[in-house]
Order: C-alpha cells, then sequence, then structure tokens
C-alpha cells in the first residue's frame, strides 16, 4: 500500500485545514486509515482513524469536536478536515494504512501497517 498525504499548510489560528490522504496499491488488506502527528520533540500523537468499510470514527482527545475525518471509497482517500486551528497543532501529519478491525484497536502507532510520508501543518498566532 503506498500512501500520498497533501493538504499541509501555513494557516492562522481559528482557520482550516483540509489534508487528503490517497492509498494505491494492494489496498484490500487495509481496514482503516489513520492521521497521526507529530510535533518538534514530542512523540507521535493519534489524531483520528476511519473504518473503510463501516464508517466508524475514533479522534484523539485534543482534536475531538476540531477534526473531522471522512473517506471516499471510490477515490481510496480518506481526508482529515480541521477546523479551528490553534498554534499547539502545528506537527506534521501522517496518514497510515491498518489492518485491525477494531475502533480500539486503531488508537496506536503500533497497529498501522504502511505510512505516508507527512504532510507539514503549521498554525500561527
Amino acid at each position: 500500500v503506498q500512501l500520498q498525504a497533501s493538504g499541509g499548510g501555513l494557516v492562522q489560528a481559528g482557520g482550516s485545514v483540509r489534508l487528503s490522504c490517497a492509498a494505491s496499491g494492494s489496498t484490500s488488506g487495509s481496514y482503516a486509515a489513520g492521521w497521526f502527528r507529530q510535533a518538534p520533540g514530542k512523540e507521535r500523537e493519534f489524531v483520528a482513524a476511519i473504518f473503510w468499510s463501516s464508517g466508524s470514527t475514533a479522534y484523539g482527545d485534543s482534536v475531538k469536536g476540531r477534526f473531522t475525518i471522512s473517506r471516499d471509497n471510490a477515490k481510496n482517500t480518506a481526508y482529515l478536515q480541521m477546523n479551528s486551528l490553534k498554534p499547539e497543532d502545528t506537527a506534521v501529519y501522517y496518514c497510515a494504512s491498518s489492518s485491525v478491525r477494531y475502533v480500539s484497536a486503531s488508537r496506536t502507532a503500533s497497529a498501522y501497517d504502511y505510512w505516508g510520508r507527512g504532510t507539514q501543518v503549521t498554525v500561527s498566532s
């Protein structure tokens, strides 16, 4: 599975950005797409996940209510709509593909088999 993330950039606090993650290759074993982020000097943090078939979602506590994950199965693409952005949302955002089948298991990086290159999101105050 190859993953291509796009859509990052520089945005002011309170603004919005939408990230895309296009999956290609052998995607039949992929049950979920997830987003993680990593800020300088910090550990990788779970942001959101969505299951391709059911549409079930999971969110990290720090983004709940502000970010929305969605998917377009026809395009094998997952999206992350980020609203009400804060400077602390500044990070490199990574999309990933997982073969886990349970939402509860989708929050840990170790559950993901394939990772795309990150896309930088910078929120200015």
